[in-house]
């Protein structure tokens, strides 16, 4: 099923911070609205608070951050951080790139719901996001 139902699933993707290569957020971009989700793209060089401003102005279910860097506990912390500043905490986080797997336990501590790495499908992404969005709305009350 490509959409949860009538209802699409709204996506921000985002590359914060100074790392200028974003094929892999485009390739995740596309497979994800390929998946029938709503698939807005920030586009490079974005600050925590640029993202979360407009994952509330666009009304999204998820973020997905993709960072490549090596500033991913930082990025990720800000962002989860601003969201529940501005009480839309319940948006879905999700991340890629070059992530070392001992982050992994910390970024899911702060909230960050999945985090794919190189090698990583961007059908486990879409799949994952379906079933995370669907457990989200069923709690609000709107599935």
């Amino acid at each position: 099923m490509n959409v949860t139902g009538d209802r699409r699933i709204r996506v921000l993707i985002a590359k914060p911070g100074m790392d200028g290569h974003d094929r892999g957020a485009k390739v995740v971009a596309r497979a994800l609205r390929d998946a029938g989700m709503e698939v807005i793209y920030t586009g490079l060089r974005q600050t925590a608070e640029m993202i979360v401003n407009a994952a509330v102005q666009e009304d999204v279910d998820a973020i997905g951050l993709s960072v490549l860097s090596g500033a991913h506990m930082v990025y990720f912390r800000d962002v989860m951080t601003l969201l529940r500043e501005q009480g839309a905490d319940d948006i879905i986080v999700f991340g890629g790139g070059i992530i070392p797997d001992q982050d992994l336990p910390t970024l899911k501590e702060i909230g960050v719901g999945r985090v794919f790495t190189p090698g990583a499908s961007t059908q486990d992404a879409a799949t994952y996001l379906k079933e995370a969005v669907q457990e989200r709305w069923k709690a609000q009350g709107e599935a």
